[in-house]
């Protein structure tokens, strides 16, 4: 036995020999509810005990035991307001259900073993935010043990307990409002499309939900290991290999706090100082990587499906990540299905109604998509065939690309839709020239007149320095704001009419082609077919979204900028694609 142990075991002793029944301890709580509450700072809760115990003179047990107390002052990081959901009736009429703060729980039993006299605490909310641990001390206060609190006194009257009643009340409701409001801004963060988690290896975290930029160092190569696994001819570990020939590491991330750092943590308001540290890329990571569908630019929703983000650009297009996840589900796939057949449009149809999969079946020489529908489906068309796919796939090209009425109102509408965006760039640069001019002059007159705020009490020393950094960090965000650019305007415009172009080129390939070229073509362009009834529908690839929308001749023009914006680097990548296909085919391109 060590001198630390055999130390411990005599300090238990001590307290199970009821030598502290006289004495108190403290309980200090740093709330993970109120991260801005001043009252969650231990040095702060130590500080007034400590005021409040030199007038009221209560013995303090000298008692220090690892994980749990220093001189008999209990700190501990934990929320109060969380509680489990264990529930146990006994046979005897006891109820036991589990209480998750492990020093609260360890005060709580030997206060009710009369080990010690009660315990000191700043006020109640530090003792607990729920309805168990309520009942915990209030049954310990009617057992006679002494609760005292800093910031108010209950009398021994029916009076006081229903003021102690109404306290806790209001702490666990202050708690639930907390919580609603924390859950309903992730909710609306999420369904503005913002991403409210750091972003994966290949985007910059630079503490700001509305955006998340692409690492020019990373983005390259994890756009370089999709492109690659599409292929079929490289396999996870060949891009283990890669990505560490490449120098490209994980995001930075701390390492899990040994046991020790969590009670010296509990201890201090300052945090823990551990570095981030980059890890390699393992297969695993890899894996994960290639199934997140965050860089396509979607994030995930609240309720569990993936919708279109704000706050980040797609890194690769839908039909890039489409076709690495068949690569990964065909190396994953069971024995009984490792042999099955490629037939063409596979995994491409889905059920309008109840988003099932037509799966391709031969009968009779004939290719069928069949589905089997979810229960209470109200579509009526289960199996379709290759031709009926196909003819509509050859609709959708022929209608895709603008036509000549639409291209001559985009000539008319750019040269205006670039004035007026010139004139709000212009407006825009004068309003943030304004509002810089403005911060920095309140930022010169707190650092000219720092000494007469601080004496007339208008600021505090921490307010001051609080309110300078606001200002440095607004005027900051404000430099870095970006102003609309007409020249970019003109050629994302210039772009997608190319788009539109080629989508006219290849429709004539797709005419003229056979089946495989047909799958090929449509992969580009649609990222999956919908069919209903005697209707099929699609869902466009990125670069294509605006085409069918018609976005660039009904929108305003900032917002016409924005979406094209958004999807400029997939409208530049679906152009090489395009281009590819076209000059790999030039030999099949009919006469014109």
């Amino acid at each position: 036995m060590t001198n630390s142990t055999s130390k411990e075991a005599a300090i238990l002793k001590e307290i199970e020999s009821y030598k502290y029944k006289d004495f108190y301890l403290t309980y200090n709580r740093k709330s993970t509810d109120e991260p801005e509450n001043q009252k969650n700072s231990i040095r702060f809760q130590r500080s007034e005990i400590a005021h409040f115990n030199g007038r009221e003179r209560l013995p303090i047990a000298p008692v220090t035991l690892y994980a749990f107390s220093k001189a008999g002052v209990v700190s501990e990081c934990h929320s109060a307001f969380k509680e489990g959901h264990h529930l146990e009736v006994l046979d005897t009429g006891e109820v036991r259900y589990r209480v998750e703060r492990p020093k609260f729980l360890r005060v709580v039993r030997f206060l009710s073993k009369g080990y010690f006299k009660g315990v000191i605490c700043l006020c109640p909310d530090r003792l607990s935010r729920n309805e168990g641990d309520d009942t915990v001390i209030n049954k310990l206060t009617r057992r006679g043990v002494d609760i005292r609190y800093v910031y108010t006194k209950y009398d021994e009257t029916s009076a006081g307990e229903l003021h102690r009643d109404i306290d806790q009340m209001f702490a666990r409701h202050h708690s639930r409002v907390t919580s609603e409001k924390v859950a309903g801004v992730i909710r609306e963060r999420r369904a503005a499309g913002k991403t409210t988690h750091s972003a994966p290896v290949g985007y910059l975290n630079e503490g700001n939900m509305d955006w998340k930029p692409l690492d020019p160092a990373k983005a390259p190569i994890i756009r370089d290991m999709f492109e690659f696994y599409a292929t079929g001819e490289w396999s996870l570990e060949g891009l283990v290999r890669y990505a560490r020939e490449q120098g490209c590491m994980s995001v930075p991330r701390r390492r899990p706090r040994t046991r020790e750092e969590i009670l010296a943590d509990e201890e201090s308001d300052e945090p823990m100082d551990i570095p981030e540290i980059s890890r390699p890329l393992t297969k695993n990571r890899i894996s994960e990587i290639l199934r997140n569908p965050y860089y396509t630019g979607k994030i995930l929703d609240i309720d569990g499906s993936y919708r279109q983000s704000t706050s980040h650009e797609a890194l690769v297009s839908e039909g890039l990540f489409n076709r690495v996840q068949r690569q990964l589900n065909g190396n994953t796939s069971s024995i009984h299905y490792s042999n099955k057949l490629d037939y063409p449009m596979r995994g491409f149809l889905r059920c309008a109604v109840c988003g099932r999969a037509y799966t391709p079946y031969q009968q009779k020489g004939i290719l069928y998509f069949g589905s089997r529908c979810a229960e209470g489906c109200c579509n009526t068309r289960k199996s379709t065939n290759l031709a009926f796919v196909e003819d509509a796939v050859g609709t959708i090209l022929h209608d895709l690309p603008f036509n000549d009425r639409e291209l001559a109102s985009i000539d008319e509408r750019v040269d205006t839709d670039v004035a007026d965006l010139d004139r709000e760039r212009k407006a825009e640069a004068d309003r943030k020239a304004r509002r810089i001019a403005t911060l920095r002059s309140d930022l010169t007159y707190l650092k000219d007149s720092r000494l007469s705020l601080l004496k007339s009490g208008a600021y505090t020393p921490e307010q001051l320095v609080a309110e300078q950094e606001r200002l440095n960090k607004e005027i900051g965000e404000t430099d870095k704001a970006e102003v609309p650019d007409d020249t970019s305007l003109r050629e994302i415009i210039d772009d997608t009419v190319k788009l539109s172009e080629l989508v006219k080129i290849v429709a004539e390939y797709y005419e003229k082609g056979k089946t495989d070229l047909r799958e090929r073509i449509a992969r580009i362009i649609i990222s999956e077919l919908r069919v209903a009834e005697n209707t099929l529908d699609y869902i466009a690839e990125t670069a294509f979204a605006p085409l069918k929308a018609r976005s660039v001749l009904t929108s305003a023009p900032k917002r016409t900028f924005s979406e094209l914006l958004r999807t400029h680097t997939h409208t530049k990548q679906s152009i090489n694609e395009l281009k590819g296909l076209c000059e790999r085919f030039e030999d099949q391109r009919p006469e014109r």
